[in-house]
Formats: structure tokens, sequence, C-alpha cells
């Protein structure tokens, strides 16, 4: 069982205690859930940058990244450092995140925010629709082709932008369908937690230009945007480069200034 299994057993377990509590109505009787959203992908199509900044506390490769971060602080950072959107993680057990941390950093910004979790029913996306949303992930592989189809069009239908994340070519041939604003390659082996942008670069000629290319961890350089944007990627997905310093927002900064000079 690898790290993906496990995080997905929990899901399914974490996902059941909630339902047994919390009714989709009690959701969608939420302030939140009225709320036009904003589109990820366009902006990402309006930018010279792309870049998509996380919100991360610690992963399963990293014990601690950055375990005492102000949420709404850093958001405020992100946007006024002008990145595209910022990502959040909610996963609790294996990345420290919170739903309550979406809320906060909708709170605190106008940006396109990313719901970055393990989504394996479509009460996931109506609980990201109700917390301040705009955005989700679904990631192909834990899912069929008909969860990525079903729970895609779910999302379109409650005006949610998706991103779609693949490791292989495999992931990438049963994915493609209409319902998908952004396809985002996974640069990380979630066997071997090894990191390679030449995944990016494989990928890319198989994705159709219809789609948004995200290309996702492992960007911790100018140099490596530089590298993937003649493969036609518009956004790039950084999480620990910013978070493991003292002052995400700034390092955000300092990065966006280096990539437009």
């Amino acid at each position: 069982m690898n790290i993906l299994d496990k995080i997905v057993a929990d899901k399914r377990k974490e996902v059941e205690l909630k339902k047994s509590i919390i009714p989709v109505s009690q959701y969608e009787t939420s302030v939140l859930f009225e709320r036009e959203t904003n589109s990820l992908a366009q902006a990402l199509k309006l930018s010279d940058t792309g870049i998509i900044a996380e919100f991360k506390r610690r992963s399963p490769s990293k014990e601690s990244i950055n375990q005492n971060a102000n949420v709404g602080q850093v958001a405020k950072g992100y946007e006024n450092a002008g990145v595209c959107g910022m990502s959040v993680l909610t996963d609790i057990k294996y990345f420290g995140g919170s739903i309550e941390d979406l809320v906060l950093a909708r709170a605190s910004v106008k940006l396109p925010l990313l719901r970055k979790e393990f989504i394996i029913s479509e009460y996931q996306i109506i609980e990201a629709k109700a917390h301040g949303a705009d955005v989700i992930l679904l990631i192909a592989a834990i899912l069929t082709k008909q969860e990525i189809k079903t729970f895609s069009e779910f999302a379109k239908s409650l005006g949610l932008d998706v991103l779609l994340e693949v490791h292989n070519e495999a992931e990438l041939h049963k994915s493609i369908m209409p319902s998908l604003d952004m396809l985002g390659v996974n640069n990380r082996n979630l066997k071997t937690f090894e990191v390679s942008l030449d995944t990016s670069k494989s990928l890319s000629k198989l994705i159709p230009d219809d789609f948004v290319k995200v290309s996702e961890s492992g960007i911790s350089s100018v140099d490596a945007i530089k590298e993937l944007k003649p493969f036609g990627y518009q956004g790039f997905l950084i999480g620990e480069n910013f978070m493991k310093t003292d002052n995400p927002g700034k390092s955000a900064i300092e990065f966006i200034k280096n990539l437009k000079n």
C-alpha cells in the first residue's frame, strides 16, 4: 500500500463521518455557496507569470515545512505579490491543513482559491464551494474515468474550475474530457517521492491545447519555469519553496520579480 492508497483509505472514512453529521443541505445554505467564483484558468491565460502559490504546513515527504504560518497573512502576502491563485491544503492527517484554512484565506483575499484535497466524493465538492473555493483538484491516480467525468461535470455545474492532476501517460489518456479547465502534471513520483521536470516535458505534447497546462511539484527556481514555458505551460504550482521561508509572501514577491527580469 503506497502513501496515496493510505491517504485515500483514511479520506473515505473521514468523508463518511462528516456525511453522518453534516447534511449537504447545510452547505447549500452557506453564504459562500451563492458567491460568484473567480476563474483560475482565465487568470493563468492572462498572466505572464502563472504562479499558483500554495499554503502547506507539512507533507508526507516533509514532516514540517511551516507549522506556525498564519493562513490569512500568507494569503494577503501572496495576493500582494501578484500570484494568479492560491492553493490551500485542507487535509488534516497528512498535510496539517483544514477546511478552516480555506475559509480564512477566502476572508482575506479575492484571489482564485484552489481546494487542494483528495476528492473521492461529490460531498467534498459541495463542501469546497460552501467554504469559498473557486477551483477543485481531481487526482487521476485515485479516480476512475467515470468518477473524473461525474465529479468534473458536477463541479462545473456549481461554477467551479477543475484542475485535473496526472503523473503519467496512462492517467492522462483516461482523463482528457471537455469538463476540465486545466491539466496539471505532477513532477513527483508518488512511489519514490523523487521529482523530475522531465515528466512535465514529456507529457506536454500529449495535452490538447484546449486545456491550460499546469506544472506541479519541484518548481523551486525561476530557471525551472523558464525551462517549462516553451512546452506550453501557463501555470506553475509552487508550495514548499515559499512556505519554507519565514515570510512566504515576501518570497513570492522576490520570485516573481526575478521571473519578470
